[in-house]
């Protein structure tokens, strides 16, 4: 099946969410090529970015999910398919 490489970017607002989030990560971790998380105490607020390599299926899978919690916002980027323009 073809994949596709993403950057979710993903502000946590809401603390008492992340342990679902981290379920959540967890469950699609063979997809996840790294993640970062950043702290950001002065709005608080932590600032988590997760690279994946996945189906499409997948990944849409993944962001509902977390589009789903609390407190939570993110956004995906795409790679680009060969042939297409960028999204």
């Amino acid at each position: 099946m073809e994949t596709r490489i993403a950057v979710i970017g993903i502000v946590v607002e809401e603390e008492t969410s992340v342990e679902l989030l981290n379920d959540i990560l967890h469950e699609y971790r063979q997809y996840i090529i790294g993640r970062m998380g950043i702290p950001y105490p002065k709005k608080e607020v932590s600032i988590i970015s997760i690279a994946v390599d996945a189906p499409q299926s997948i990944i849409s899978a993944l962001t509902g999910k977390i589009g789903k919690l609390k407190g939570i916002s993110s956004k995906t980027a795409y790679q680009g398919t060969k042939g297409s323009p960028r999204e």
